[in-house]
């Protein structure tokens, strides 16, 4: 059967974000995991970087007043249902995007926004400049529906090392103090001394009212994995962007992230991507 075209418009999530030469992560990832779970995607570039599956040699920003108006071109056309950011690489980059942000009516219980803290590629370079964590904690976080950093950005943001299931709350409380409504401590990371079982992924969502979630999958051992929490805020992003509530959308995203790791798949002379292409077969 040949489909028949759509007559009403998908939901659209927005990706602030940076590029990936190589197309394992950053805006690209988060595209494909939008396209995959059934939303729109648009883009708002913040800096382009030179990366293959070996690494970053170099990043260039965006000059913030660009940035601040794809999103604003975006939001005043299309329209946004869901945002999340990405690698932003400057304070300035993150002013203009928090105000723009306000201007639009993305984040502060308004438009769900979702903040991936992004610091350091997977690789261990550096994506954010020294004065703009700062301006993540004080200028994002408060504006955040959802947090959703990795252990080292927790460390960074909040200087808290998790470790098992009582680190992992303490960060979630330090990062509920500095204004984000909820935050999801990602458990892949967990060395083995954690105490929890060696053959599942445990993360962790918490909201500031005090309640609490659990999300388990299998721990799957795989090399590939380079995209890996990008994809999974961006799924995120876009259940959120379908309208589901944001314990379903933790859920869709969750799924889709252990398909994606699951199926991965070697690329270059390094570390390839998670893997969308299970959504959309031919």
């Amino acid at each position: 059967m040949t489909p028949g075209p759509r007559t009403s418009s998908p939901p659209v999530a927005l990706s602030i974000a940076g590029t990936d030469s190589g197309g394992g992560a950053g805006m690209t990832a988060d595209v494909r995991a939008f396209a995959a779970c059934g939303v729109h995607g648009a883009v708002a570039v913040t800096a382009v970087t030179v990366q293959n599956s070996l690494g970053v040699s170099g990043f260039h920003p965006i000059p913030p007043d660009v940035v601040a108006d794809q999103i604003r071109t975006v939001a005043g056309d299309m329209g946004v249902d869901a945002a999340k950011t990405g690698m932003l690489a400057t304070a300035e980059i993150i002013a203009a995007i928090a105000a723009v942000c306000d201007e639009v009516g993305i984040g502060s219980g308004r438009i769900p926004f979702v903040v991936d803290p992004v610091a350091a590629s997977m690789h261990g370079s550096s994506l954010l400049a020294d004065d703009a964590l700062d301006a993540v904690r004080t200028q994002l976080l408060p504006r955040a529906t959802l947090v959703t950093p990795n252990l080292d950005e927790i460390a960074l943001l909040v200087d808290v090392k998790v470790v098992d299931d009582a680190s992992a709350r303490e960060a979630a409380r330090a990062l509920h103090a500095l204004g984000a409504h909820a935050v999801l401590v990602k458990g892949g990371h967990l060395e083995a001394t954690s105490g929890r079982r060696q053959d599942e992924c445990v993360d962790l969502l918490s909201l500031a009212t005090g309640e609490e979630h659990e999300f388990r999958s299998p721990r799957l051992d795989r090399p590939h994995t380079h995209g890996g929490g990008d994809s999974l805020a961006s799924s995120i992003t876009a259940g959120l962007a379908r309208g589901m509530s944001l314990v379903d959308a933790v859920a869709l995203g969750k799924r889709y992230i252990t398909r994606a790791v699951e199926d991965s798949y070697p690329l270059g002379a390094g570390h390839g991507p998670v893997s969308s292409l299970w959504a959309a077969p031919m």
